[in-house]
């Protein structure tokens, strides 16, 4: 008979649906840093604003500690894996429904989409808009970075029996974070010897597997750190119990990102070294900004991001994710203003405001529905071991 899984490990992480908003309007302010003109420009904010496409550091970082934790926690306590079925079923009526609403609405509201050509449509539909040069359509520029994470949904369950094998081991988290360093380091030399075009392939998952291999890894010692208590990694607790240091490396590391050494500030392609010196730099803050929300004792930082206006915002992020660019390119059609200017300041509290609105619209009228539907699928009795398997993915994946 099977141990019954600690609770400590099975539990939700509330403070992380706070992390996601933070994500979601770091990509807003870089968005609106663009739209106003002042990621190019010489000043220091528009350094800062170019760079907070860092938020989506911080969604691959979450995305691979999420998703993979309830992998390492079946293994870890001799349950069931998450049925392949299941999961993707759930990520599906996650993720699709309001993509695709979003995906109509942009293409036929904005006037700078019109005609949409049936490519248009059928690439955006199935998330494969990244494969190709110049597919992204406007107010769905932001979306190469899901269309990359659904190509991380689909690798999961074979990426979890590859890297952490038949027996539990704690040690795996290295070879889970050497093996996301080593696709992604492999992928940068292509790069570097002109193979891969910096443009395009940059959009793909292998450069980013640094980034979801970091998560996945954080997922694998949090796992042992519940379960075993593992001493070897005991020191992410105690680095986890001083939030304010963590986000001051993360600020740090920012910073260095903001100078030329990561490459241009407009959509010049950037060298393959410059490229992967900003992985690097964004892999340090994305994982400074999860690991106190994850690992180390209960602190007020998680008591505020874990309350329940931060959990809701949480819940509001993928909403504000996909509509805040719609959004954006409404307010510069409705006003006639000019591209590449305004103020970045209150361009970004009427994106923001207006994409949380619409955000709010689409969780409660699509996103929660579909959750809830997608929820009752399969209708068959289960074990209890694969109803715990179950609750693993639903309460770590939300």
């Amino acid at each position: 008979m099977s141990a019954p899984i600690p609770q400590q490990v099975m539990r939700r992480l509330p403070a992380l649906d706070a992390v996601r908003v933070i994500g979601a309007l770091a990509v807003v302010g870089h968005h609106v840093g663009f739209a106003t003109g002042r990621n190019t420009g010489d000043s220091a904010v528009g350094a800062w604003l170019s760079r907070l496409d860092v938020g989506v550091a911080i969604f691959f970082v979450l995305s691979g500690f999420l998703l993979f934790r309830p992998y390492a926690q079946a293994l870890a306590t001799y349950r069931p894996r998450p049925r392949t079925g299941r999961y993707l079923w759930r990520r599906a009526t996650r993720i699709l429904p309001a993509y695709w609403v979003t995906v109509v609405v942009c293409l036929l509201v904005l006037p700078q989409n019109r005609p949409a050509s049936t490519g248009d449509w059928l690439r955006h539909a199935t998330l494969t808009q990244i494969y190709q040069h110049g597919q992204l359509r406007h107010g769905l520029s932001q979306t190469w970075s899901l269309a990359t994470e659904v190509a991380f949904y689909l690798l999961l369950p074979v990426l979890a029996k590859l890297l952490l094998g038949r027996r539990w081991r704690p040690g795996r988290a290295l070879i889970v974070a050497v093996a996301g360093l080593l696709v992604t380091g492999g992928w940068l030399v292509l790069m570097e010897l002109g193979l891969l075009n910096m443009g395009l392939h940059t959009m793909w998952l292998p450069s980013y597997a640094g980034w979801f291999g970091a998560g996945m890894a954080l997922a694998t010692v949090h796992v042992s750190l519940r379960t075993e208590g593992n001493s070897r990694w005991r020191w992410l607790d105690d680095l986890g119990a001083a939030p304010l240091a963590c986000w001051a490396v993360a600020l740090a590391a920012l910073a260095v990102a903001t100078t030329p050494v990561v490459g241009p500030r407009d959509l010049a392609e950037p060298t393959a070294a410059q490229f992967g010196l900003k992985l690097v730099l964004y892999a340090v803050v994305a994982v400074m900004v999860v690991l106190p929300m994850a690992f180390g004792p209960e602190t007020r930082a998680k008591a505020i991001l874990g309350s329940g206006p931060g959990r809701w915002l949480g819940r509001m992020s993928y909403g504000l994710f996909l509509w805040h660019p719609f959004v954006l390119e409404a307010i510069y059609v409705l006003t006639g203003r000019p591209e590449f200017t305004g103020d970045p300041l209150d361009t970004f509290l009427l994106t923001a405001l207006g994409g949380l609105f619409l955000a709010t619209i689409s969780y409660y009228a699509i996103e929660r529905p579909f959750q809830q539907w997608g929820a009752q699928w399969p209708r068959r009795r289960r074990s209890t071991s694969e109803s715990q398997s179950i609750v693993a993915v639903a309460t770590a994946a939300n």
